[in-house]
């Protein structure tokens, strides 16, 4: 049987069609090499940008011009596509050699200081990283997504914070947007996915980080090759907590995405699109 080749001429979204439900394919990176898949793949932007990568390489803090001009790239390399930049997230698998000083040496790194609460807890370290993101704004729209949110109170602080640096900077002269990029939050762990109601009162969007909120939930590490075979995304567990931060963020009349690897793997596209979803970022 011939291939129907309509949605491709018409440049059509792959799932568009069938109930006229917009669905919006975003681009997962972590370097600026992932960055060639925006073009390749026709992605609508960057839904993910892990900036802890240039982290766990040096031995140094990058200060705010190292982080601006590596902003700056991959703003660039989106070609006026949205980005979204993740604030550091370290910890769990990942540690930084240049943070050492900052985070010590963790009993237990996923359940430590990680994530929004290394920022909150080093406002040095966090309000470098927004400085940067808000000078390489400039040139491109952004958001901000803080990972390992457990509250509202988080977003609560960081906002704060990021009224502050934005103020700072605009009576230094800085060249800055007219307003300040959306603030988001992740929903990686299970507090947050039933606390999605609140958290969403105080975020302009979220993310369903998938990979951690399975972890979180079923106690299982997917490193470890003596659980790994227990890792089960459709845990009945983990789905329900996936529904409820769906349906918990649209009745709130909150954007929300889904960046971790469930949005990849074609097996779980129908059970994520009938869960409401309509926002997906993924590798290349």
């Amino acid at each position: 049987m011939r291939r129907d080749r309509s949605c491709e001429q018409q440049r059509l979204p792959f799932f568009g069609g069938f109930d006229g439900a917009a669905v919006t394919l975003n681009l997962n990176a972590g370097f600026l090499l992932d960055l060639q898949g925006v073009s390749e793949t026709n992605a609508d932007g960057i839904g993910l940008y892990r900036t802890e990568m240039p982290f766990l390489a040096l031995r140094t803090l990058p200060d705010v011009k190292a982080q601006q001009s590596l902003y700056r790239q991959v703003i660039d390399e989106a070609k006026g596509k949205p980005v979204t930049f993740r604030t550091l997230d370290v910890g769990g698998e990942k540690l930084a050699r240049a943070l050492g000083p900052e985070i010590g040496e963790p009993t237990n790194p996923a359940l430590g200081l990680r994530g929004v609460r290394l920022g909150l807890a080093q406002p040095r370290l966090l309000e470098t990283q927004i400085a940067a993101i808000l000078r390489a704004a400039m040139h491109g729209p952004v958001r901000i997504l803080l990972p390992m949110v457990g509250t509202a109170n988080d977003i609560v602080r960081v906002r704060a914070v990021l009224h502050r640096v934005y103020g700072r900077l605009k009576k230094a002269k800085v060249r800055l947007p007219d307003q300040m990029p959306p603030l988001g939050a992740m929903i990686e762990i299970p507090a947050a996915a039933l606390a999605v109601r609140s958290i969403a009162s105080a975020a302009d969007f979220l993310s369903l980080g998938t990979n951690d909120l399975t972890m979180y939930t079923l106690a299982i590490d997917r490193g470890d090759e003596h659980v790994a075979d227990l890792y089960d995304p459709l845990h009945p567990a983990v789905l329900q907590l996936i529904y409820t931060a769906i349906s918990g963020a649209q009745a709130a009349g909150v954007p929300i995405a889904l960046c971790g690897e469930m949005a990849g793997d074609p097996r779980y596209t129908s059970l994520l699109l009938g869960f409401g979803l309509r926002e997906f970022s993924m590798r290349p």
